[in-house]
Protein backbone atom coordinates (compact mmCIF):
# COMPACT_ATOMS: atom_id res chain seq x y z
CA UNK A 1 0.00 0.00 0.00
CA UNK A 2 1.23 3.48 -1.17
CA UNK A 3 2.15 5.44 2.49
CA UNK A 4 -0.35 8.42 1.05
CA UNK A 5 -2.73 6.05 2.40
CA UNK A 6 -1.51 5.92 5.67
CA UNK A 7 -2.94 8.04 8.45
CA UNK A 8 -0.42 10.22 9.86
CA UNK A 9 -1.26 8.51 13.53
CA UNK A 10 -0.97 5.23 12.25
CA UNK A 11 3.04 5.87 11.07
CA UNK A 12 4.99 4.21 13.27
CA UNK A 13 8.65 6.05 14.62
CA UNK A 14 11.59 3.54 13.75
CA UNK A 15 12.82 2.56 17.66
CA UNK A 16 16.54 3.77 18.84
CA UNK A 17 18.29 0.95 19.46
CA UNK A 18 21.44 1.77 21.06
CA UNK A 19 24.57 0.82 19.60
CA UNK A 20 26.95 -1.65 21.60
CA UNK A 21 31.09 -0.07 22.41
CA UNK A 22 32.85 0.26 19.33
CA UNK A 23 34.40 -2.26 17.87
CA UNK A 24 36.64 -0.96 14.71
CA UNK A 25 35.95 -3.04 11.08
CA UNK A 26 38.35 -6.32 10.55
CA UNK A 27 38.93 -6.18 14.25
CA UNK A 28 39.12 -9.28 15.95
CA UNK A 29 36.16 -9.19 19.01
CA UNK A 30 38.51 -10.82 21.82
CA UNK A 31 37.07 -11.83 24.75
CA UNK A 32 37.79 -13.12 28.47
CA UNK A 33 35.91 -16.29 29.21
CA UNK A 34 34.38 -14.34 31.71
CA UNK A 35 33.42 -11.81 29.23
CA UNK A 36 32.02 -14.01 26.62
CA UNK A 37 29.61 -15.73 29.68
CA UNK A 38 28.29 -12.13 30.20
CA UNK A 39 27.43 -11.32 26.81
CA UNK A 40 25.39 -14.98 26.76
CA UNK A 41 23.33 -13.85 30.48
CA UNK A 42 22.45 -10.38 28.52
CA UNK A 43 20.74 -12.97 25.96
CA UNK A 44 19.40 -14.64 28.24
CA UNK A 45 18.00 -11.62 29.87
CA UNK A 46 16.95 -9.98 26.41
CA UNK A 47 15.21 -13.28 25.36
CA UNK A 48 13.22 -13.43 28.83
CA UNK A 49 12.18 -9.62 29.00
CA UNK A 50 10.62 -10.01 25.45
CA UNK A 51 8.94 -12.95 26.19
CA UNK A 52 7.79 -11.52 29.14
CA UNK A 53 6.59 -7.91 27.85
CA UNK A 54 3.50 -6.85 29.67
CA UNK A 55 2.18 -3.87 27.74
CA UNK A 56 -1.64 -3.59 27.13
CA UNK A 57 -1.56 -1.20 23.54
CA UNK A 58 -0.56 -3.40 20.88
CA UNK A 59 1.62 0.22 19.46
CA UNK A 60 4.01 0.27 22.38
CA UNK A 61 4.50 -3.79 22.30
CA UNK A 62 5.90 -3.51 19.02
CA UNK A 63 7.62 -0.99 20.08
CA UNK A 64 9.43 -2.54 23.12
CA UNK A 65 9.22 -5.93 20.66
CA UNK A 66 11.28 -4.79 17.67
CA UNK A 67 13.96 -2.94 20.51
CA UNK A 68 14.42 -5.95 22.47
CA UNK A 69 14.68 -7.19 19.05
CA UNK A 70 17.66 -4.77 17.41
CA UNK A 71 19.21 -5.37 21.04
CA UNK A 72 19.29 -8.88 20.27
CA UNK A 73 20.34 -8.75 17.11
CA UNK A 74 23.44 -6.91 17.97
CA UNK A 75 24.09 -8.75 20.60
CA UNK A 76 24.03 -12.29 18.38
CA UNK A 77 26.45 -10.73 15.88
CA UNK A 78 28.93 -9.92 18.68
CA UNK A 79 28.38 -13.37 20.35
CA UNK A 80 29.12 -14.90 16.75
CA UNK A 81 32.50 -13.31 16.27
CA UNK A 82 33.67 -13.40 19.89
CA UNK A 83 37.22 -14.96 19.95
CA UNK A 84 37.83 -16.14 23.62
CA UNK A 85 41.42 -15.84 24.88
CA UNK A 86 42.59 -17.39 27.95
CA UNK A 87 44.10 -15.00 30.13
CA UNK A 88 46.23 -18.27 31.47
CA UNK A 89 47.28 -19.09 28.18
CA UNK A 90 49.15 -15.97 27.30
CA UNK A 91 52.45 -15.03 27.73
CA UNK A 92 52.73 -14.54 31.58
CA UNK A 93 55.87 -12.00 31.84
CA UNK A 94 54.27 -9.57 29.71
CA UNK A 95 51.08 -7.56 29.11
CA UNK A 96 48.50 -9.11 26.99
CA UNK A 97 45.04 -9.52 26.49
CA UNK A 98 43.23 -10.20 29.89
CA UNK A 99 46.33 -8.95 32.12
CA UNK A 100 46.00 -7.26 35.61
CA UNK A 101 48.66 -4.39 35.24
CA UNK A 102 49.54 -2.36 37.80
CA UNK A 103 51.73 0.81 36.82
CA UNK A 104 52.77 4.42 38.43
CA UNK A 105 53.44 7.46 36.56
CA UNK A 106 56.32 8.55 36.80
CA UNK A 107 55.41 12.87 36.27
CA UNK A 108 52.40 15.00 36.44
CA UNK A 109 49.61 14.92 38.69
CA UNK A 110 49.45 11.68 39.03
CA UNK A 111 53.06 10.78 39.92
CA UNK A 112 53.59 7.80 41.93
CA UNK A 113 50.43 7.02 42.40
CA UNK A 114 49.64 3.35 41.30
CA UNK A 115 46.53 2.04 39.43
CA UNK A 116 45.47 -0.96 38.22
CA UNK A 117 43.26 -2.24 35.50
CA UNK A 118 42.32 -5.38 33.54
CA UNK A 119 42.74 -5.33 29.87
CA UNK A 120 39.32 -7.05 28.19
CA UNK A 121 36.93 -7.20 25.61
CA UNK A 122 35.02 -3.92 24.37
CA UNK A 123 32.07 -5.24 25.55
CA UNK A 124 33.94 -6.22 28.95
CA UNK A 125 34.99 -2.43 29.14
CA UNK A 126 33.74 -0.87 32.57
CA UNK A 127 35.91 2.17 33.89
CA UNK A 128 34.41 1.54 37.18
CA UNK A 129 35.18 -1.95 37.51
CA UNK A 130 38.98 -1.29 36.48
CA UNK A 131 38.64 -3.01 32.99
CA UNK A 132 39.60 -1.24 29.62
CA UNK A 133 39.57 -2.90 25.80
CA UNK A 134 42.10 -3.79 24.59
CA UNK A 135 41.85 -1.42 21.72
CA UNK A 136 42.42 1.74 24.48
CA UNK A 137 45.37 3.78 24.08
CA UNK A 138 46.39 2.67 27.42
CA UNK A 139 46.23 -0.79 26.83
CA UNK A 140 47.63 -0.41 23.29
CA UNK A 141 50.81 1.76 25.29
CA UNK A 142 51.06 -0.95 27.80
CA UNK A 143 50.64 -4.13 25.85
CA UNK A 144 53.99 -6.05 25.00
CA UNK A 145 55.70 -4.31 27.83
CA UNK A 146 57.41 -6.58 30.71
CA UNK A 147 57.53 -5.59 34.56
CA UNK A 148 60.10 -2.71 34.92
CA UNK A 149 59.66 -1.44 31.56
CA UNK A 150 58.05 1.96 31.00
CA UNK A 151 55.08 2.64 28.56
CA UNK A 152 54.21 5.79 26.80
CA UNK A 153 50.65 7.04 26.71
CA UNK A 154 48.87 10.55 26.10
CA UNK A 155 46.62 10.68 28.99
CA UNK A 156 44.86 13.89 30.75
CA UNK A 157 46.37 15.84 27.46
CA UNK A 158 50.22 15.26 28.17
CA UNK A 159 52.26 12.63 27.27
CA UNK A 160 53.00 10.10 30.26
CA UNK A 161 55.45 7.69 31.31
CA UNK A 162 54.37 4.81 33.46
CA UNK A 163 56.13 2.39 35.28
CA UNK A 164 54.75 -1.30 34.93
CA UNK A 165 55.07 -2.66 38.43
CA UNK A 166 53.27 -6.12 38.06
CA UNK A 167 51.37 -8.27 35.61
CA UNK A 168 48.75 -10.81 36.80
CA UNK A 169 46.70 -13.10 34.80
CA UNK A 170 44.07 -14.49 36.71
Amino acid sequence: MSRGFVKEEDQEEAPFIPPRAALPAGVINYVTPQGHRQLLEERETLEKERKNLDISSDKDRRHAAAVIDGKLNLLNERISSARILEPKEQSQDEVRFGATVSFRPLAGPQKGKEQSFTIVGVDEANIKARKIAFLAPLSKALTGKKAGETARVQMGGAMQELEILNINYK
